[in-house]
């Protein structure tokens, strides 16, 4: 088993920048998969940003692509979403994934809330 903690998130003003953090625990080395999701009040999950856990492979939404960027630390088997330039579309509760087989994310964050004012 893997266990997902989530760190970070709050209120920042339109055009500020914040860094959310995902650190596995447990069995990490059977991670294979990695996402970043949101949900936004009133609207259905979706998908930000993903790739392979060992960060090959990364892709991110139309909506995030040039603002938002993937990193990690292996070292902590952390995950990190930088989020820059955002905006009041960008407040949602987020959600760190993963997953040991591909498309399938098996274990996930509690999320964290960015409420972004403009």
């Amino acid at each position: 088993q893997v266990q997902l903690v989530q760190s970070g998130g709050g209120l920042v003003q339109a055009g500020d920048s914040l860094t959310l953090s995902c650190a596995a625990s447990g069995r990490t080395s059977t991670l294979y998969i990695m996402a970043w999701f949101r949900q936004a009040p009133g609207k259905e999950r979706e998908f930000v940003a993903g790739g392979l856990w060992s960060g090959h492979g990364t892709r991110y939404s139309d909506s995030v692509k040039g603002r938002f960027t993937i990193s990690g630390d292996n070292a902590k088997s952390t995950r990190y979403l930088r989020m820059n330039s955002l905006t009041a579309e960008d407040t949602a509760l987020y959600y760190c994934a993963a997953g040991t087989t591909k498309g399938a994310y098996a274990f996930w964050g509690q999320g964290t809330q960015v409420t972004v004012s403009s």
